[in-house]
């Protein structure tokens, strides 16, 4: 016996299961899904970097060529446009204005580049040192890390109490018990300002650079130091010539990482000073918001800070440049 199918079913069910063009729009669709669920994800996080970065920043520049003061701070969109009235006080060195900046800019360089030094060279030692085993060099790690684990405002308030001349415990060390100077100090005004600003920098900044380091120094295979010393090389000859080369490119992102925040620090001298921070320590972050905020000069204050913004990007790009040609040259 046999069946005969009408006319017209079997492609009727053959179209059913095979449409054109199904299947290319539902991999279309899939493939759309992925290249897009990125980017999805990271929009909140780009909206908050807009909103809490990218516009305060145009704010201040739009601001830097304006006269805010105190007088149109409730509407400062109706403040006069100055053009580059405000550029020219700064940068204006004969002037009062200009030469405060340019001495606070001066103290400034110098804290950073001993800051940085100091911080590289204690993180690099420490880090080396601890590459050894040894009983309790877990503890002394943790111990390490400690001032970069606390918060920078109870770490700071906490040495401006030890800084206090005539209850601090800097002075009863240095004074009441070891006798080294005829009388206490003053560690939070006049030029020894400078060397306590220093002091907290370098103890609350040295851990991450030991922390850096020591997570480059994993990368560095064992066998190179034990054929190093088969070959008769001492531990300075060891650093020199294994450690520092295969440490380069950690080191060079180092460095301006701890400038970048070390010149930028804020927090640190407006707690352990207040808003008026001794001359020696007057540091530019500090500088631009006394120009603002207590002059009321908000155009002047914006415009140093976009002056600030073009040095940092000015030493970053010539930084980059130089060790990118300096790796260049290695490699060949």
């Amino acid at each position: 016996m046999t069946t005969t199918a009408s006319p017209g079913t079997g492609e009727r069910t053959a179209d059913r299961h095979h449409k054109p063009g199904a299947a290319p729009r539902k991999r279309r669709s899939g493939r759309l899904r992925q290249v897009s669920l990125p980017y999805l994800l990271l929009l909140p996080a780009l909206l908050l970097e807009i909103l809490v970065h990218l516009v305060p920043m145009v704010i201040g520049i739009v601001v830097s060529f304006k006269q805010l003061t105190q007088f149109y701070i409730r509407d400062w969109g109706t403040a006069p446009w100055a053009a580059l009235d405000n550029y020219k006080i700064a940068v204006d060195f004969d002037a009062p204005v200009g030469e405060a900046l340019l001495k606070s800019f001066v103290t400034t360089c110098l804290f950073t580049v001993l800051s940085v030094g100091l911080c590289w060279l204690l993180g690099a030692t420490a880090a080396i040192y601890l590459q050894e085993h040894f009983r309790g060099r877990g503890l002394l790690r943790t111990i390490f890390l400690v001032p970069y684990a606390l918060p920078v405002y109870a770490a700071v308030i906490t040495w401006a109490f030890m800084f206090q001349r005539d209850n601090g415990l800097v002075n009863h060390v240095i004074h009441d018990q070891l006798g080294l100077t005829d009388s206490p100090p003053f560690w939070l005004i006049g030029d020894n300002a400078f060397v306590t600003l220093l002091v907290v920098s370098v103890w609350k900044g040295w851990p991450f650079a030991f922390l850096i380091i020591m997570a480059g120094l994993q990368n560095i295979p064992r066998e190179m130091y034990e054929a190093a010393a088969l070959d008769g090389a001492g531990m300075w000859q060891q650093i020199r010539r294994i450690t520092m080369p295969s440490l380069r490119p950690v080191n060079q992102v180092l460095v301006l990482v701890l400038f970048l925040w070390t010149f930028n620090d804020f927090n640190t001298p407006f707690v352990l000073f207040g808003r008026a921070a001794p001359e020696s320590a007057d540091l530019i972050s500090l500088h631009i918001y006394q120009s603002s905020f207590q002059t009321w000069n908000f155009g002047t204050g914006s415009a140093m800070s976009v002056l600030l913004l073009l040095f940092l990007l000015m030493v970053t790009g010539a930084y980059l440049w130089f060790t990118s040609r300096g790796r260049k040259g290695s490699d060949a």
